[in-house]
C-alpha cells in the first residue's frame, strides 16, 4: 500500500529515512516529497545574542530549522572556537528547552543539553516550562516567521519573560508541483497523505486536489500534530488521524490503524 509523506528526507544511522523505515515494517511503501524550503534571517543579530548568554535565562527551540540557524551563525562568524571553549558551557548552565526528539538530537550535536524533548508540541513544552523554576531573565526563542501563538501566550500568562526572534522564513519548495505530478503519474492515488505542518498543507493542497480529481475523497489524510490538524480542519479537510507524537513510530502506528484496522490489537 502506497503512502505519501510531505516532508524532506532525513537519514538516520542506517542511511534510510526513519519514517520510510518504520512504515516499511507494516508493509507500507512510503514516498517523501519535500514541500517547504527555508531562508535564514537576522543571523548577525542572533549571533550577537548567542555571544551573551548572561543576558538570558535559557533557550527555546521548537524546530530543527532554528537549531540550524544557530549552527550557521557559529560557522559564518568564526565563533565555533569560542562556542567550544566557553559559550556552550555558559548556555548549558541554563535551561535549553526543545520540542521533539529530532530537534533535541540537533541541539545535542551543537553541544547543548536539551530538556523537554518528550513534549511533542509547543503547548506541551509550554506546560513543561511553566512547571520549572523560572529566571527573571528572558528565554531566547529563535523561531520562524509563522510560529504559533500558543507557547508565547502561555508563557506570558504565567509571567515568564521571553524574547522571540525570527531567524528563518518558510517558502514553497520549488519542486512541489513537478514532484507531485511525477508521483501520481508513476504510483497513482496514494492510500494516505501525511501533512507535517500548516505551511506544507497550504503550499501543496491545491496540487493534490487537482491531481486526485474524483478520487480525492478516497484518500486518508493524516496530521503530524495538533497545529497541522487545526489547519486541515480550517480547510475543511477530514483528518483521519493525528499522530500521538511527532515520531516515526507514532505516525506509523496511526497510519496503520487507519489503513489496516484489522491488523491492530
Amino acid at each position: 500500500m502506497k503512502v505519501l509523506l510531505l516532508k524532506d528526507a532525513k537519514d538516520d544511522d542506517s542511511g534510510q529515512d526513519p519514517y520510510i523505515q518504520e512504515l516499511g515494517l507494516y508493509g507500507l511503501e512510503a514516498t517523501l516529497i519535500p514541500v517547504l524550503s527555508f531562508e535564514f534571517l537576522s543571523l548577525p543579530s542572533l549571533s550577537e545574542k548567542l555571544s551573551h548568554p548572561e543576558g538570558f535565562g535559557g533557550l527555546i527551540f521548537t524546530s530543527p530549522r532554528a537549531v540550524e540557524a544557530v549552527k550557521l551563525c557559529l560557522e559564518q562568524d568564526n565563533k565555533t572556537e569560542d562556542w567550544e571553549k566557553s559559550l556552550k558551557n555558559r548556555w548549558n548552565a541554563k535551561s535549553v528547552y526543545v520540542v521533539g526528539n529530532a530537534t533535541a538530537s540537533l541541539v545535542n550535536k551543537i553541544g547543548l543539553d536539551a530538556e523537554g524533548a518528550h513534549s511533542g508540541n509547543a503547548e506541551k513544552l509550554a506546560e513543561y516550562i511553566c512547571s520549572r523554576p523560572s529566571s527573571t531573565l528572558p528565554l531566547l526563542f529563535p523561531c520562524g516567521t509563522i510560529k504559533g501563538d500558543t507557547l508565547p501566550k502561555m508563557l506570558k500568562d504565567k509571567g515568564i519573560p521571553m524574547e522571540s526572534m525570527h531567524v528563518y522564513q518558510t517558502v514553497p519548495h520549488p519542486g512541489i508541483q513537478g514532484n507531485l505530478e511525477s508521483f501520481y503519474e508513476k504510483q497513482g492515488i496514494p492510500a494516505s497523505i501525511t501533512f507535517f505542518s500548516p505551511s506544507g498543507l497550504k503550499y501543496s493542497l491545491e496540487y493534490i486536489q487537482a491531481l486526485s480529481g474524483s478520487s480525492f475523497d478516497q484518500i486518508k489524510f493524516i496530521a503530524i500534530g495538533p497545529s497541522t490538524t487545526r489547519a486541515m480542519a480550517a480547510k475543511g479537510l477530514p483528518v483521519s488521524c493525528t499522530a500521538e507524537s511527532p515520531t516515526p513510530q507514532a505516525l506509523a502506528a496511526g497510519i496503520r490503524k487507519v489503513l489496516q484496522p484489522n491488523s491492530c490489537c
